[in-house]
């Protein structure tokens, strides 16, 4: 299995590096491939899984120039079932633009969406929603939301805090084996049945490494984000 992580030296805010740590201990004999901007990406001529984290907004506009030429390549891996994660902001370069009061940043045009950043408005809160029938737990931490045309799959239904935006029903995007989500915490280790259910989709019977611990902490997390006397933002 080959697993590229996206631009870490950008992508790399609130520890969701351990996304790709975690999975790299799930799957020891896995190729991690670390590609930095201006580097020929490994998605190019083939992976498995593509990681990019989240990342200043000076980053995303690094990010998204060092991505434009692979765009095509990009989407052509996501028509052929290739598995991407983009967490934080970094899913804002997927759309055709981030727009802000200082600047604007074109995105790939992959999706039909388009980002809004004010840096003097930060949303700190936690997350509960379902996913692919498992229950997500996660937290939020941005200054962004983002505005999908109406044919763009969400990836998690949200039942409690907010979605894509404050208005949305579904928080983030999908595109067959593409996920763009604003979840952060990492995702993987605070997920461990739908780490579970990512692993069996790449082809491995691997479990989650540490799985009993991991669902403990998961179910308490449960508990404590399904309570509605627990203000979640």
């Amino acid at each position: 299995m080959r697993i590229e992580y996206l631009y870490p030296e950008l992508g790399n805010l609130f520890g969701d590096s351990a996304n790709i740590k975690y999975l790299m201990l799930c799957v020891p004999n896995a190729e991690l491939i670390r590609t930095r901007p201006g580097e020929t990406p490994a998605f190019s001529d083939g992976a498995d899984f593509v990681c990019l984290g989240p990342m200043t907004e000076r980053g995303q506009k690094i990010a998204a120039a060092a991505l434009a030429p692979w765009a095509e390549a990009l989407m052509k891996r996501v028509d052929e079932g290739t598995h991407f994660l983009f967490t934080g902001n970094s899913m804002e370069i997927l759309g055709k633009e981030i727009r802000s009061a200082n600047a604007l940043i074109p995105g790939l045009g992959l999706l039909d969406m388009h980002s809004e950043t004010d840096l003097k408005a930060r949303y700190n809160g936690f997350f509960l929603g379902e996913a692919d029938g498992i229950t997500i737990t996660a937290f939020n931490s941005r200054f962004s939301h983002s505005y999908p045309g109406g044919d763009t799959d969400g990836f998690a239904a949200v039942k409690r805090g907010i979605g894509i935006n404050p208005g949305a029903l579904s928080e983030g995007v999908r595109l067959k084996n593409l996920i763009g989500t604003y979840l952060l915490g990492p995702l993987l280790p605070l997920n461990p049945d739908w780490t579970k259910k990512l692993l069996s989709s790449l082809g491995t019977d691997a479990d989650p490494v540490f799985y009993t611990e991991a669902k403990e902490a998961y179910e308490k997390r449960l508990a404590e984000f399904s309570d509605p006397r627990r203000k979640l933002d």
